[in-house]
């Protein structure tokens, strides 16, 4: 090849030439962009760890630091009443055993139904709290949710669904008092361990789920009562929905 000093290359190569000759970026910058792909690539790193240590929320972490009451007991699956985790799945997430961390019928259904983008609507995935509470933080964001959607299949691709649902039987907030997993917010609901639980009150657990600082399974009112025989019912009826969740799956 013919060296040309006055070459001057295509138009399509010349941004991708001229960010080559740019300089350096500071020190400080570099440092703030390293730590910014670090703890962007630590939840894909902790992930497969997980499938053997039992971690904490983030909720939980934070309260701590804080000094905030936390009361929590980790439970294999094996020790839980296998009617919660029914519950939960006829409640939450209907398709868990089916879709792969994010439930995109759920999400194109909503879609569908609303008006525009900021109208959507839709449950968020068990995966997808799983998500949420073990590395994200509260709250509705589109940032979030950015997040959220490629670690929730992550999560499902790396950690068998039996340990999806453990570890998020053992992170979700189950009371107002601190309360995390559902060891504890049985003890506190029914004063049982979650090994004994009727099928009425795993339902009203699970009814608990989408605010349990304002439902109260230890003293429901008529509109938690109301969706956990709804549940109990739905669950009686589908038991299949946790096929998934058999020992070995």
């Amino acid at each position: 090849m013919i060296y040309r000093p006055d070459f001057r290359p295509p138009r399509r190569l010349s941004v991708a030439y001229d960010i080559l000759r740019l300089p350096r970026v500071s020190r400080p910058l570099r440092l703030v962009i390293y730590v910014v792909l670090a703890l962007l690539l630590l939840p894909y790193l902790l992930t497969p760890l997980y499938a053997v240590v039992n971690p904490v929320s983030t909720v939980m972490l934070w309260r701590q630091l804080t000094g905030q009451r936390v009361e929590h007991h980790y439970v294999p699956l094996s020790r839980i009443d296998p009617d919660l985790p029914l519950a939960v799945l006829i409640a939450e997430d209907g398709r868990f055993c089916s879709h792969h961390g994010v439930d995109f019928t759920e999400i194109r259904e909503a879609i569908e139904d609303a008006e525009g983008l900021s109208d959507v609507r839709g449950g968020s995935t068990i995966t997808q709290q799983v998500a949420k509470n073990l590395f994200l933080w509260p709250g509705r964001s589109f940032i979030r949710k950015g997040l959220e959607f490629p670690l929730s299949l992550w999560i499902d691709l790396v950690l068998p669904k039996r340990r999806v649902m453990e570890i998020y039987l053992n992170i979700a907030e189950w009371g107002p008092g601190g309360e995390f997993g559902a060891e504890a917010g049985s003890r506190r609901a029914f004063g049982r361990s979650v090994d004994g639980l009727t099928r009425y009150q795993a339902a009203l657990m699970a009814a608990m789920l989408p605010n349990p600082v304002t439902r109260d399974a230890k003293r429901p009112g008529p509109g938690l009562r109301r969706l956990a025989g709804l549940y109990e019912g739905r669950a009686s009826r589908s038991p299949e929905t946790a096929n998934c969740l058999k020992s070995g799956k």
